[in-house]
C-alpha cells in the first residue's frame, strides 16, 4: 500500500502544479491514498472551498492544515461542512473543524492526523498528549495511521517522530517550506521526514517575493509579503506500508521543477 503526501500548496503557483501534476503522480505511483497541506492556497493564507473542493477533484482523499487556518475567514462558513478537511488536532477544544479523518479505501481505512507544534509557534495544546490520545481512538479500527506534523523546529519534530515510532505509520513535517533530506524508516517502522517542502513558487523566499522579505529583514519595519510568481515546484513524499500491520516499508522524496522535471 503506498500513501502520498504533497507538501504545503502555496497561493495560483502551488495550486497551478496541483492542477497539472497530481492526476499524473496518481497515474504513475498509484497511491492507495493522497493527503494534501493546503493550508496556504488562497494566496499564500488559509484555503477556501472552491480550493478545497479543487484538492478533491483532482485526487486528495484528505486536506491538511496548520497555523494559516484561519487567515482566510471563509472558512469558517464550510468548514463544519467539509469532511475531508484536517485542522490542527491541537487546537483548544470548541475550535470549529476536525483534527483528524479516517478514511475508507477499499476494503482499508487509514487515520489522518494533523498537529501543530508550539516551539517558536502560537500557543495550543500539548500535541503529544494529543496524539496519544487520538492514537488510542483510532487503533480501535486500524493500525495504519499518517501524522502530518505542521511546526517550526527540528528538534520538536524529530521528537514527536520518536515519540510515535512504532504507534504510527508515519509522522511528516511540514511548515518550513524546505524540502529536508532525511526521509527515512524509523527502527520501530514509521516513516519520518523533518519537512516535506511546498509546492509553489521556485525562486521566492518560502514561497514569498524575494523583495519584500529581504526588505524585512534589512529594515525590520512591517512589509506585506506576497506570493512570488515566476517558476514552481512542487514537493511530496511516497510511502510504502504494510497494510497488515502499518509499519512503513520506504519512503520517496518527490521534487519537480524545472531543474528536475517530471518524468511519466
Amino acid at each position: 500500500m503506498k500513501l502520498m503526501f504533497i507538501g504545503d500548496v502555496v497561493g495560483s503557483p502551488g495550486r497551478k502544479m496541483i492542477d497539472e501534476y497530481l492526476p499524473k503522480l496518481k497515474k504513475k505511483y498509484n497511491p492507495a491514498v493522497t493527503v494534501v497541506n493546503g493550508e496556504n492556497a488562497a494566496g499564500g493564507k488559509g484555503i477556501t472551498e472552491k480550493i478545497y473542493k479543487r484538492f478533491l477533484e483532482k485526487g486528495a482523499q484528505a486536506v491538511t492544515l496548520g497555523n494559516h487556518s484561519w487567515d482566510n475567514k471563509e472558512i469558517f462558513s464550510f468548514i463544519d461542512n467539509a469532511p475531508l478537511l484536517v485542522r490542527p488536532a491541537n487546537y483548544p477544544d470548541g475550535t470549529p473543524g476536525q483534527g483528524y479523518k479516517i478514511i475508507k479505501v477499499n476494503q482499508l481505512e487509514i487515520g489522518i492526523i494533523n498537529l501543530m507544534g508550539r516551539t517558536f509557534m502560537p500557543a495550543n495544546d500539548d500535541p503529544f498528549r494529543k496524539a496519544d490520545e487520538i492514537i488510542e481512538q483510532i487503533k480501535k479500527r486500524t493500525p495504519i495511521i499518517f501524522v502530518d506534523f505542521h511546526a517550526e523546529a527540528t528538534s520538536e519534530k524529530q521528537a514527536l517522530g520518536w515519540y510515535l515510532d512504532g504507534r504510527v505509520s508515519a509522522v511528516i513535517g511540514t511548515h518550513t517550506h524546505v524540502q529536508t533530506a532525511d526521509e527515512r524508516i524509523l527502527p520501530s517502522g514509521t516513516a519520518y521526514q523533518s519537512d516535506v517542502g511546498m509546492t509553489g513558487p521556485l525562486d521566492g523566499i518560502l514561497g514569498m517575493e524575494k523583495e519584500s522579505v529581504l526588505n524585512k529583514f534589512l529594515t525590520n519595519l512591517p512589509v506585506r509579503f506576497e506570493v512570488d510568481k515566476g517558476r514552481e515546484q512542487l514537493n511530496g513524499i511516497l510511502i510504502h506500508f504494510d497494510p497488515s500491520n502499518g509499519r512503513a516499508q520506504a519512503a520517496e522524496r518527490i521534487h519537480i521543477s524545472d531543474e528536475t522535471p517530471f518524468y511519466e
